[in-house]
């Protein structure tokens, strides 16, 4: 799918000096200098009424922490200005884990507006009346939702037509088909007296292939069960390959 504007990341944030960070080098700060991309990082406190530019309170029923207002950070979606085709996120650690699925669905769009959280946590009126989608890249807590946005964004980015090299890039590796990548070797061909697996260097495509798919399988159902569960068939070749692979020395 392609897009008729370049694909745009608008993020609300309290340190919007943050970005673009890492997001401005490799293969997305390339991508972004040759507007592939599109990045917008607005001040939430630039939304503040008070004085003081305060955008956080006490939390209702008591509480140790701040909680983000929810009329200053609607007026911050408000004021940016976003169609109701562009998603619109809460970077959070209750939110629904982030997948390479959803990650192909953002991708494919128009680019999301994402909300970095600061605090306790963000007034869930907000969450409610503004529509956020409640995105967590895991099972743990961070300072603020910045560097959950850097990885979401850039998980977006790659996957960008022209963005990578090789569109088979995009394709052969971790979650594109449900499972973990297989192991990768290059040269020297013999390291540390352990040469590269025999099959890579047989040039029997047809075998490379097959090799590649059963480690992939086997790397997932040791490794991550939960995601071998959800493979609806497993085809046959997978019968007996729930075991962690060992190093080969041939095909």
């Amino acid at each position: 799918m392609t897009n008729p504007s370049p694909w745009r990341a608008t993020v609300l944030t309290l340190f919007p000096e943050m970005f673009p960070g890492p997001l401005g080098v490799s293969l997305a700060g390339r991508a972004l200098a040759a507007g592939l991309w599109q990045l917008e990082a607005r001040d939430i406190r630039a939304s503040a009424t008070d004085r003081h530019r305060s955008v956080d309170d006490t939390p209702a029923g008591g509480g140790p922490g701040m909680v983000l207002r929810a009329d200053v950070l609607a007026a911050a979606i408000d004021a940016a200005g976003i169609g109701a085709e562009r998603p619109r996120l809460l970077m959070s650690p209750r939110g629904r884990p982030l997948t390479q699925v959803r990650v192909v669905e953002l991708a494919q769009g128009p680019g999301p507006l994402i909300v970095c959280g600061r605090f306790e946590g963000v007034d869930q009126r907000v969450i409610d009346r503004r529509g956020l989608e409640e995105v967590s890249i895991g099972d743990y807590v961070l300072s603020g939702g910045e560097i959950a946005a850097f990885a979401l964004i850039d998980a977006c980015v790659r996957l960008l037509p022209g963005v990578m090299g090789k569109e088979a890039s995009g394709t052969e590796e971790s979650f594109s088909d449900g499972l973990l990548e297989y192991p990768q070797y290059t040269r020297p061909q013999l390291f540390e007296g352990v040469p590269i697996p025999g099959v890579l260097t047989s040039g029997d495509h047809a075998k490379v292939a097959a090799w590649r798919r059963a480690e992939s399988e086997a790397l997932t159902a040791a490794r991550r069960p939960d995601l071998w569960a959800r493979i609806p068939v497993k085809a046959p070749n997978r019968a007996g390959r729930q075991k962690t692979p060992k190093n080969k020395t041939d095909g």
